[in-house]
Parts: structure tokens; C-alpha cells; sequence
């Protein structure tokens, strides 16, 4: 039930990353910090001060950023790679008592999978946002991506089992939008 527990704690802290690169992060260091999560061996670092500090630190630099129009565009092509190793290290350091081969072979297409599946999500919403409103309602877009993901780092560290079943209430979520998407791209192309 541990590994199970772990397992969920890493998914769900991956797909946050997703959102929100730092967030998740920042919210394992606080909760390490507090006792409330133990970290994988190797990990113990997240759990600390410094870490601490440079997790707030860059949270709210990651936060700024996406309410800057232009900039929040170019964010998401650098937050691409950096939410896959985001993901991969915050499942990698949730899964404990596991073969490492076996642990790093979930974190890597588990953790990072789940991170690049919801970053992308948050591409296409945010390049949806400024192609319909010029860049207008990008502000909205940030504010949904960040309540997402402290709002699922929280659940998944108080819950990690339900936390599951918002990933995959997320999921069905996003394939219908990509579903009403692509409707719409193609009802744009058809010839009058």
C-alpha cells in the first residue's frame, strides 16, 4: 500500500508540474520541511531551508512571468523541458522502498510523461487564449494553470489516492477541449 501511496504521490505532483514548474516543488519542501512528507533517499535535499527559499523564490519569479504578456508565450516554450525533469525528479523522490530500476522507470515515463501530457494542455490553451483574444485572456489562463497546480500539489500531498481521480477528471477534461479544438479548426477551413 506504500509503493501505492508513493506511486500516486509522484503522479500527482508530476501532473502539477505540468502547470506550474516550481509550485510543486515548492510545496514538497514545505511539506518535508513540516514532516509531513519523507522524502526518497538521495531526496532529502528538497527538505531543506536553502531549498526552501530558492523553491519560493522561484515560484513566485515563475508566477510574475506568466502575467507579462509576450513573455508568458516564451515561458511556456522554456517551461517544456524543464516541467518533464520537474516531473521526473518529484516522482523520483516521492517513490520510496522501490528497485531503482524500476523507480526511475516510472518516474521518468510516469513522472514525465504526466508532466508533458498537462504541459502541453497548457500550451494549447495559452496559444488558444492569444490567437482568440490577442493575448487578452492569457491573464485568466495563468491564473486557472496556477490555482491547478497548488491546488493539486495540496491534494496530492494531504491525498495522494483522490488525487488520481482529478488527474483523470483533468484528462477527460482536456481531450474534450482538444476534441471541440479541432472541430472548430476544421469548420474554420471548410470553404464557404
Amino acid at each position: 500500500m506504500e509503493n501505492l501511496l508513493s506511486v500516486c504521490l509522484g503522479i500527482g505532483l508530476s501532473a502539477a508540474c505540468g502547470f506550474r514548474v516550481f509550485i510543486p516543488l515548492f510545496f514538497m519542501s514545505a511539506a518535508s520541511l513540516s514532516g509531513h512528507l519523507t522524502l526518497s533517499y538521495g531526496f532529502q535535499w528538497i527538505g531543506t531551508y536553502p531549498a526552501f527559499v530558492v523553491f519560493a523564490t522561484a515560484s513566485i519569479l515563475e508566477i510574475a512571468a506568466y502575467y507579462i504578456p509576450l513573455l508568458d508565450n516564451l515561458m511556456d516554450s522554456i517551461a517544456g523541458p524543464a516541467a518533464v525533469v520537474a516531473g521526473i525528479l518529484v516522482a523520483a523522490s516521492s517513490i520510496i522502498h522501490m528497485d531503482p530500476l524500476l523507480k526511475w522507470s516510472l518516474a521518468i515515463i510516469a513522472g514525465g510523461g504526466t508532466a508533458a501530457i498537462f504541459h502541453g494542455s497548457t500550451v494549447l490553451a495559452r496559444g488558444t487564449s492569444t490567437t482568440l483574444t490577442g493575448g487578452i485572456g492569457n491573464h485568466a489562463v495563468a491564473t486557472a494553470e496556477l490555482g491547478i497546480a497548488a491546488g493539486l500539489s495540496i491534494l496530492t500531498i494531504a491525498l495522494p489516492l483522490l488525487s488520481i481521480f482529478v488527474i483523470l477528471a483533468l484528462l477527460i477534461f482536456i481531450r474534450k477541449g482538444l476534441r471541440k479544438l479541432v472541430k472548430f479548426k476544421k469548420m474554420e477551413t471548410r470553404p464557404p
